[in-house]
């Protein structure tokens, strides 16, 4: 029996905008706050977070590289960043 295939859709795509936008918070938490014996153990898990992390951050270019519609306001904060810089024209010189 066949699984059904994932829709990727725009809700598909706003779902991985709110987990990239999950996984920032937990990283930014686990550098500030959380506890770890060695410094070595924060950054394995620092590692795992970013991986998770990286992964639906390429699922998320893919779809919207495919044309998938969402809105600005769905982006997660960390690539508002990343468009607001490519989407601001050069300064000119006068």
């Amino acid at each position: 029996m066949h699984k059904p295939a994932k829709v990727q859709d725009k809700y598909y795509l706003k779902s991985v905008h709110e987990d990239i936008d999950l996984l920032d918070r937990k990283l930014a938490h686990l550098q500030k706050y959380d506890v770890f014996d060695t410094p070595a153990a924060r950054e394995a898990a620092a590692n795992k977070i970013t991986a998770a992390r990286e992964l639906l951050a390429k699922i998320a270019r893919r779809l919207m590289d495919e044309g998938i519609q969402f809105k600005e306001s769905d982006l997660p904060r960390s690539f508002r960043s990343e468009n607001a810089s490519k989407e601001e024209p050069a300064p000119t010189q006068p």
